[in-house]
């Protein structure tokens, strides 16, 4: 690779001599030189020169050596593992450049539509300026803005919504409504916290249920008086489990019983009857016990809302499936959403290996390197900073208690807001956060301050260039200098001054991030992963522009370019005053409360200081209470303390310590690797089905005349029932004959004498079964004079109709044979291979009863010509499971217009007045109802 760097430095000359249009005139000779043979590699040299010199051009952003590197990385489908502040965003657009030229569209991921939709515009200036289009996929948009966008060379968006619209596609029921136009090449930003974190759980579209709202507020109250005895239920904390103990369900029993909840001549709680009501009995427990407050939802307008383990943000309309977010809204007395039911779904695992070629970037990968390798086939490559790091990261302290812990915490604040040294303290939930934003409101602080001169502040930053002579002239004279570098005093003062960056303070997110980095200022952040601002030291010069633009257009002036130009150079010159003090009292300190469970987050965390070698410090400050010191070692790591004679107030430190808590991480990592590889083990064998339903759906989408494909049908249905009736080597005698008549009557509409035909002296069963094809050729040619030119629109339909209802019926099969599947392991079976074989039986009959269905469908039901009817008002909802839990998190947008539902395909209602045929679905009616085309004269009833 530093051979093609050295390549790409020796074009750059050349480059620089051109005009703009000749550098944007590259991309047009690029798509012919590609046209004629070329490959994307014997381009990539000069296409990453060309981007380079464009981003100068268009950002004043010039690529660094270690960024074209990680450009290489991502082109060859590798991981590039880059710690914060490199630069992750610009290293993107050389290899996204060079393989949107083959004209099959390019996909960046991110994490956030915010990030999606600042990405697209900052970098799309470098893809405009050389000739090439950008789109964004972000929730809420039409579907033909979605279209638009996925036609463009590169599309950003989330990979929520990449995967939905891939499950969408799959839903429509006319090819001019899908979106996406292949999966060509993709680039996931964050890659660990997509493809790791949020694969635990799949992407599922469903539709509503019945509302059982107030059976949920019955069993909530129940639910909640029988936890008042801890002996009525086991905890398991580690696991995160709850299950009643034998003595809460003989109450709950008791209580139902009395109630008049349960069935009626039952058995007892446990009967076949009652599984529905042990089942909301259940997710109430979990509600109740498992599922905290402003841990891992906030209530907000009467809203649950969940968090984001990872990320500390607002889930917006995610919902936690099978009963249990209703169940949190019973518990918070809330308005109850009903439940749902799948109608499509694929992991994101699957979603993403559909990519003939797949690359992601994020700043910690090499924890999860095994994982990547073996489920995506991506190899992570550290790329080395484009200065050394500078950063110190010291070794954990542990303290006793939380009360220890805090008063240690509170001290450090205290010292770096005295000192001028920004500080950044990370919790693992709200509440913890909040909980340490009131103590520091009220906290009682004096601490001795001792800070280096602003005469000096030069001379420090000489001490830390790169260039070592230099630096170290410049720290001998700061020796030299001794205590008269330094001013000394005493600062004392009640409660400290600090930003709250959580959910709940969502909306002021990038203002807090951008002044994280001014001198003594205190951030409480709730996780730091994916927030997309780095925290710059004096702060973000864009930021304080835009801040100001805001505010002298709420006075009603205008600013002008002139205007604008004069007050970015004051900001500048205010912020590089404060990162010159921000660095003299040491730069950024990251202060962590608390380890996580993944040791990539404490990493993402730490990674926010010491970025483009500033000088920075981290440290993490533990208890013995801590979450995860207590599961795993809390009791034992006590007792050394006491052993030990550790004092109140004192903490104990050292590089052993550190190892016993991240081998306490790998194992909590491990188990979260095992319950993914484990769910792509049971998705993976209903993927093929999948993608066999999908294809084929697409193909009858594509045809314009499916008859040949449902004369297939019916004649393998007629084989069928003739074989099951009249089996071949029965005798006459034998033959169920009035089984096949019945058959024959309910599934085609025929009245045959099957009766009279088999008492001929001997005849065959072939015999009969040509003659029930011939009755049945002879009533289809009957009903397609009756319909018209109808009749392929009409196959069409109740095809793609069938199948969707029987893939879905299938999905539901496959998730309740998911749920009692492990028990087979009691019988010494595997499960795996069971589900295999199950999964398999229940495929063939879902084949078998499409074949039936659509049968029974063309040949019984009678068509009638009439107004149709209003459009469906049941929605759909988008679904992907809390990482937290493994349980389905469900975005209640509703899905875009045009999407079917069990009313909407059929018979069109006539002939179409002349011009009206090429009306757009989406488009208003001619005849002026004020109708969409496709809900009045173009609909299908």
């Amino acid at each position: 690779m530093a051979a093609r760097v050295t390549k790409i430095n020796a074009l750059e000359p050349q480059m620089q001599a051109l005009s703009d249009d000749a550098l944007r005139a590259k991309t047009e000779d690029f798509k012919q030189r590609l046209a004629k043979g070329a490959t994307l590699d014997d381009l990539m040299e000069e296409a990453f020169a060309v981007v380079r010199e464009a981003a100068r051009r268009t950002l004043g952003q010039r690529h660094y050596d270690v960024q074209l590197v990680g450009g290489m990385v991502l082109h060859t489908g590798g991981i590039a593992e880059m710690r914060t502040g490199e630069g992750k965003t610009l290293v993107a657009t050389a290899p996204v450049y060079l393989n949107a030229l083959a004209g099959k569209g390019v996909h960046v991921i991110t994490v956030n539509d915010y990030l999606a939709q600042r990405d697209a515009e900052w970098m799309g200036q470098i893809y405009r300026f050389l000739g090439l289009s950008v789109g964004t996929i972000v929730h809420g948009l039409s579907q033909g803005q979605r279209q638009a966008a996925y036609n463009s060379d590169i599309t950003y968006g989330t990979n929520n919504e990449f995967g939905f619209d891939y499950l969408r596609d799959n839903l429509v029921y006319d090819v001019s409504e899908m979106v996406q136009r292949g999966h060509n090449f993709a680039i996931v930003d964050e890659v660990d916290s997509i493809l790791i974190d949020e694969a635990r759980t799949p992407l599922i579209i469903s539709g509503p249920t019945e509302d059982r709202s107030e059976f949920y507020k019955i069993i909530d109250a129940l639910i909640k008086e029988l936890i008042q005895d801890t002996a009525t239920y086991d905890f398991d904390e580690k696991q995160r489990q709850v299950i009643l103990t034998e003595e809460g369900a003989e109450k709950i029993e008791e209580i139902l019983q009395a109630a008049g909840h349960l069935a009626e001549d039952t058995t007892g709680l446990y009967d076949a009857a009652n599984v529905s009501v042990v089942h909301h009995v259940n997710q109430a427990l979990r509600a109740n016990v498992l599922y905290t407050r402003d841990k891992d939802y906030i209530v907000r307008a009467g809203e649950v809302i969940l968090i984001d383990e990872f990320t500390g943000r607002m889930m917006h309309g995610r919902r936690l499936s099978e009963g249990l977010h209703q169940a949190i809204e019973a518990k918070e007395a809330a308005v109850i959403q009903p439940e749902n039911q799948t109608l499509a779904s694929v992991t994101i695992q699957n979603y993403f290996r559909l990519y003939s070629k797949l690359s992601g970037m994020t700043g910690t990968a090499a924890t999860e390197a095994q994982e990547f390798g073996d489920i995506y086939k991506m190899d992570v490559m550290e790329i080395p900073t484009n200065r050394p790091v500078a950063r110190i990261d010291d070794d954990d302290e542990v303290y006793r208690t939380f009360a220890e812990k805090n008063e240690a915490i509170l001290k450090q604040i205290a010292y770096c807001y005295a000192h001028g040294q920004p500080i950044l303290v990370g919790t693992v939930s709200i509440e913890k956060s909040e909980q340490l934003s009131e103590l520091l409101k009220s906290y009682a602080w004096e601490v001795p301050v001792k800070k280096l001169k602003r005469e000096h502040w030069a001379l420090a930053a000489r001490a830390r260039q790169v260039d070592l002579e230099a630096a170290q002239k410049a720290k001998q004279e700061l020796l030299a200098l001794g205590e008269s570098a330094f001013e000394t005093s005493v600062a004392k003062g009640k409660g400290i001054p600090h930003n709250v960056l959580n959910a709940r303070y969502h909306e002021q997110e990038a203002g807090i991030v951008a002044d994280a980095g001014v001198p003594g200022a205190v951030t409480i952040a709730t996780n730091m992963a994916g927030r997309g601002t780095d925290i710059q030291l004096g702060g973000n010069v864009d930021m304080k522009l835009a801040k100001w633009r805001d505010e002298q257009r709420g006075l009603g002036i205008e600013v002008t370019p002139d205007e604008a130009k004069a007050r970015k150079a004051e900001i500048e010159a205010e912020i590089k005053d404060l990162k010159e003090e921000a660095l003299a009292a040491g730069g950024l300190y990251v202060l962590g409360t608390e380890r996580h469970e993944s040791r990539r987050i404490d990493n993402q965390l730490r990674g926010r200081t010491g970025r483009q070698g500033d000088p920075g410090r981290s440290k993490f400050f533990l208890s013995c209470e801590d979450d995860l010191l207590r599961i795993f070692a809390g009791e034992r790591l006590d007792g050394i303390m006491r052993t030990f004679g550790v004092q109140e107030g004192e903490a104990i430190t050292h590089k052993w310590l550190n190892s016993a808590i991240a081998t306490a991480q790998k194992r909590v990592e491990q188990r979260n690797y095992e319950i993914r590889k484990n769910l792509l083990k049971y998705d993976d064998v209903v993927n093929d089905q999948r993608k066999a339903v999908f294809e084929q759906r697409q193909e009858f989408m594509e045809a314009a005349d499916l008859s040949e494909i449902i004369g297939e049908f019916r004649r393998d249905t007629i084989s069928d029932f003739v074989e099951r009736h009249l089996p071949p080597k029965a005798f006459a005698e034998q033959w169920d004959v009035d089984g096949l008549e019945e058959h024959v009557r309910n599934y085609l509409g025929l009245d045959l004498p099957i009766r009279d035909w088999a008492a001929e002296e001997g005849i065959a069963n072939e015999e009969i079964e040509q003659r029930i094809v011939q009755a049945a050729e002879a009533r289809v040619a009957e009903r397609e004079a009756q319909v018209g030119d109808h009749m392929r629109t009409v196959e069409k339909s109740f095809l793609l109709q069938m199948v969707d209802l029987q893939w879905r019926e299938h999905l539901m099969h496959l998730d309740h044979l998911r749920n009692v599947i492990g028990l087979r392991g009691y019988g010494q079976r595997d499960p795996l291979n069971e589900y295999k074989t199950e999964a398999f039986s229940l495929f063939e009959k879902l084949l078998v009863d499409l074949r039936q269905n659509v049968t029974r469908w063309l040949m019984t039901v009678e068509f009638q010509f009439e107004e149709p009817p209003p459009p469906p008002t049941g929605q759909m909802f988008e679904v992907h499971l809390d990482p937290l839990t493994g349980e389905n998190a469900a975005d209640m947008g509703a899905l875009p217009d045009g999407l079917p539902a069990d009313q909407r395909a059929g018979l069109p209602v006539s002939a179409l007045p002349a011009g009206w045929e090429d009306t757009g679905r989406n488009s208003p009616c001619p005849c002026g109802s004020g109708k969409k085309f496709k809900h009045c004269h173009g609909a299908l009833v």
